[in-house]
């Protein structure tokens, strides 16, 4: 990967971007060291809770579907982390012996298991991502709410672009 971000002929030139793709493209550059940055805090964090990194994912999305209202399936498990039946129970039952996640009953509808992040996992995540998280909120308060709104704009879009739902 070509990581120039001279932003000028070369890449115009050379790689067969244009003068506006190479104006932005620093803008997926940084966008691609923030990923990665946070992929190596999300393994130093599963090095240290004796944890396989897909299994902070399970953790990742568990927590998002708490936050948006969803129920937390193995079904959806699996599918938010692209895995078939057997690597999601085997996610989910390394998640339990740790004591990270429990399988409960869904209270509506007594035949359905839902996925539960347990306190004490929570905790560890506040505690190790705490301190990045409450950084990038500070960060956010220099921003005013329009460019809050063009930052949440930028990320969501491409969100979407990388999502698993827009591979054709």
């Amino acid at each position: 990967m070509d990581d120039n971000q001279s932003g000028g002929r070369e890449l115009a030139d050379g790689h067969g971007f244009g003068a506006r793709e190479a104006d932005a493209l620093p803008l997926v550059h940084l966008l691609r060291a923030v990923t990665v940055e946070f992929g190596l805090r999300q393994a130093e964090f599963a090095a240290r809770n004796a944890m396989h990194h897909t299994d902070v994912r399970a953790l990742i999305c568990l927590l998002d579907a708490a936050r948006a209202g969803e129920p937390a399936t193995v079904g959806l498990l699996g599918a938010r982390l692209g895995l078939n039946s057997a690597g999601t129970t085997s996610v989910i039952d390394r998640l339990e012996r740790l004591g990270h996640v429990a399988r409960v009953r869904d209270d509506r509808d007594r035949r359905r298991v839902l996925l539960r992040v347990e306190p004490g996992a929570i905790r560890l995540g506040q505690e190790f991502f705490g301190p990045a998280i409450d950084g990038l909120l500070g960060v956010l308060e220099s921003f005013d709410t329009a460019e809050r709104d063009t930052v949440r704009r930028f990320l969501t879009a491409a969100h979407t672009v990388l999502s698993p739902e827009q591979d054709r």
